[in-house]
């Protein structure tokens, strides 16, 4: 087909050309005297994107997946009570994770469309008062649901029963994209991916840890080797690897980390809420509904639609690629065939956004569901126009 794919996936996301063109290199030593040049500033600004001051991160060569291993296998024991919960495709990938490693897993088992379950949780730690719950999990954004939990709440419900659990969060598809505090909100153990608000191709796992989740890993007992957060610190504190590091990949976070730092991490949580709310619009005007059940859910990186009884959401999503070059998320698990996603996230603007709405009104059409053409594209022109008027008072 004319033109190219237009990629609105929750991730992998759409890579600025400055960084397809920084990884657009010969190979290099990764143990030349020069490295550390580049590695030890990388430590240091993820970090940044993390809001973590106190501890350290760990940039492995791995998925987000390889990193919440690396988590786990650090800083818990085999056996340790684990508080989590399942509302989505990957809070339940963590659950698996954590029941295969070992792990005593309290799970509570949620509706899908809604998301981590605070007061639930604060009820589990006041009663445990022995405190068998070594770790709290909290998945931040629930990628397959479009789901965002609050993460500061969990922390507030640990202080106010005095809990030493620690608490674990996957920001896979938030942390770079949505608020983010670590150090404020008492984060332990953060895991981000590559793929997402950071820009990159997949194949890089971030984990960044507190002083106590470090201090915690010297006595957890739990077998590892490749994640060794020992290993790890013994060579990167010099700007090395105790393994092969993705050199290209590494040169590409530089760029994208450049480019997060010139726009600003508040100006990137605005404009993913800004496109967000363009895409809440368009789902309105066509009469449709989002998976998150309410708008306190409502997430700023991924919109879950769902699709009126007798629309096959596969054919939805296969038709968008085959007549119009666009790949949409599919819907999974639980709600395969139910709903597909519009990623929003990453390097994306208004027109983007938009385009990516008149992929779906088309492909929508073809299919069967009764909407109005250019209702949705309008609403969200009308969204985006409202906004930008309103900021420009407020500027006057």
């Amino acid at each position: 087909m004319a033109g190219y794919n237009h990629l609105f996936i929750p991730g992998p996301t759409n890579i600025p050309e400055q960084v397809r063109q920084a990884m657009n290199l010969p190979m290099e030593d990764m143990r030349s005297p020069r490295y550390p040049e580049l590695t030890l500033p990388l430590f240091a600004d993820v970090k940044k994107v993390f809001k973590n001051h106190n501890g350290r991160v760990f940039i492995y060569p791995s998925s987000g997946t390889g990193a919440w291993e690396a988590a786990m296998t650090n800083v818990l024991s085999p056996g340790d009570r684990v508080l989590m919960s399942r509302f989505g495709q990957f809070s339940h990938l963590w659950v698996d994770m954590a029941e295969r490693l070992g792990f005593e897993v309290d799970c509570l088992d949620m509706e899908w469309g809604t998301g981590v379950p605070v007061e639930l949780y604060a009820e589990r730690l006041v009663a445990d008062k022995a405190h068998k719950i070594k770790a709290v999990f909290v998945t931040h954004n629930e990628t397959a649901t479009g789901v965002t939990s609050d993460v500061a709440a969990v922390r507030a419900a640990l202080d106010a029963c005095g809990h030493p659990a620690l608490l674990f969060v996957d920001g896979v598809s938030s942390i770079g994209s949505i608020d983010f505090r670590q150090d404020e909100w008492g984060v332990d153990c953060a895991v981000s991916g590559s793929q997402k608000g950071f820009m990159l191709p997949a194949g890089l796992g971030f984990l960044s840890v507190s002083q106590k989740a470090l201090d915690a890993a010297k006595t957890a007992r739990h077998m590892r080797c490749y994640f060794s957060f020992e290993d790890m610190i013994k060579t990167n504190d010099t700007g090395y690897f105790p393994y092969t590091p993705p050199t290209q990949l590494l040169r590409g976070l530089r760029a994208a980390l450049d480019l997060i730092f010139e726009e600003g991490l508040e100006n990137i949580f605005a404009r993913h809420h800004h496109l967000a709310n363009g895409v809440r619009a368009a789902v309105s005007a066509w009469g449709l509904k989002l998976c998150a059940t309410e708008p306190k859910w409502h997430s700023d990186t991924v919109s879950a639609i769902r699709l009126p009884e007798g629309i096959d959401g596969v054919e939805v999503i296969k038709h968008a690629y085959r007549a119009y070059n666009t790949s949409l998320g599919s819907g999974l698990s639980k709600v395969a065939g139910k709903v597909f996603r519009i990623g929003h996230l990453g390097s994306l603007n208004e027109v983007m956004v938009l385009g990516a709405l008149g992929a779906a009104e088309l492909t929508l059409l073809d299919c069967g569901v009764k909407i109005e053409a250019g209702s949705g594209v309008a609403a969200a022109i009308n969204q985006f126009r409202s906004a930008a008027a309103t900021a420009a008072a407020k500027a006057a």
